[in-house]
């Protein structure tokens, strides 16, 4: 017999000594993050709960869930296990009831994150999409600007759509394509170029938004001259602010986009060579290649179609 096997029927042995019916609660407490929860979710006593936790911890070595404040908390060692396991488990749920795929009669939650301008742009044709192919799912948006371990394990997350510009350690593969344009109320100056309005009419920004930074550090390199007059915390805000109130701000293209025809709005390309703004799929690195992930892969595109129709690159503005 090969080392490799002999290895495999040494860890296979140990399992068999490891009560498997304690893998489930586990999984349940660790999305829930509370013993009288987890236990109302998998049909337990808190008490069966709670000594089955005490099990867990003993088996692993780990206290899994602390208290912190009012709630508890993962360890470490817990939030690294919790994607496994909840990969692991669907798997196993898979090969024992050998149902296929099918998004008619799937009860999944497609959990779906993105920046709340990205929800804005693609969230509703997402939505419509699966309400059709997969009407008995739930989509889960949720609003994030990383890709990291939580939201992979403590948010479940199928897959992130992440701006060009945000750093992830996982593989990612572009969904569509924006970029930054400067944007004005039709009161502006109809003369003034992209430019002349950055210097002269007052500037709305966004409050603590890394993304947003660097169109004003290519700005400041330049040493154009800006005057700010409203910060705000929230993105999407901006064009209504100017549309309502006047100035300007540089913003997302397919979001401007989005706001045709809803306020009296002008676009212009950003003066500047600027990083894109492409928005990529970085998937859950513990999705299987199934049948699941094919056809999800396969909706977003779909409704990221109209999106990439519309775009019009600008002339002469890259980098």
């Amino acid at each position: 017999m090969h080392n490799g096997e002999s290895g495999m029927d040494a860890e296979l042995a140990r399992l068999g000594s490891v009560d498997l019916n304690l893998l489930v609660p586990l999984l349940a407490l660790l999305e829930e993050r509370s013993v009288t929860r987890a236990a109302g979710k998998v049909g337990l006593s808190q008490p069966a709960m709670s000594h089955g936790l005490t099990r867990m911890r003993r088996l692993l070595g780990d206290e899994l869930l602390v208290r912190q404040g009012r709630g508890m908390v993962l360890t470490p060692r817990a939030v690294e296990l919790l994607p496994a396991l909840r990969q692991a488990l669907h798997q196993t749920a898979r090969l024992v009831y050998a149902a296929p795929f099918d998004p008619a009669v799937d009860r999944r939650v497609i959990t779906v994150a993105m920046t709340n301008s990205t929800a804005f742009v693609i969230g509703s044709t997402l939505s419509r999409l699966l309400a059709e192919r997969a009407p008995n799912t739930v989509l889960r948006l949720r609003t994030t600007s990383v890709a990291t371990m939580a939201v992979f394990a403590e948010d479940a997350a199928d897959v992130v759509l992440l701006p060009e510009a945000f750093a992830s350690s996982y593989p990612r593969e572009r969904l569509y394509d924006d970029r930054w344009v400067v944007v004005t109320s039709w009161d502006a100056p109809r003369e003034a170029d992209a430019l002349r309005l950055l210097e002269t009419v007052p500037h709305v920004v966004v409050d603590a938004s890394s993304e947003n930074q660097r169109p004003y550090e290519i700005l400041d390199e330049r040493k154009v001259p800006y005057a700010v007059r409203q910060r705000v915390s929230d993105y999407l805000f901006v064009p209504h602010l100017i549309a309502q109130a006047g100035g300007v701000a540089v913003h997302r293209y397919q979001v401007g986009l989005e706001f045709d025809g809803r306020f009296d709005l002008r676009m212009e390309e950003f003066p500047f060579p600027i990083q894109t703004l492409g928005i990529d799929m970085v998937w859950n690195p513990w999705l299987a290649e199934d049948p699941f992930k094919t056809w999800l892969r396969d909706i977003l595109i779909e409704a990221a179609e109209p999106l990439r129709a519309r775009y019009a690159p600008a002339h002469g503005n890259g980098g």
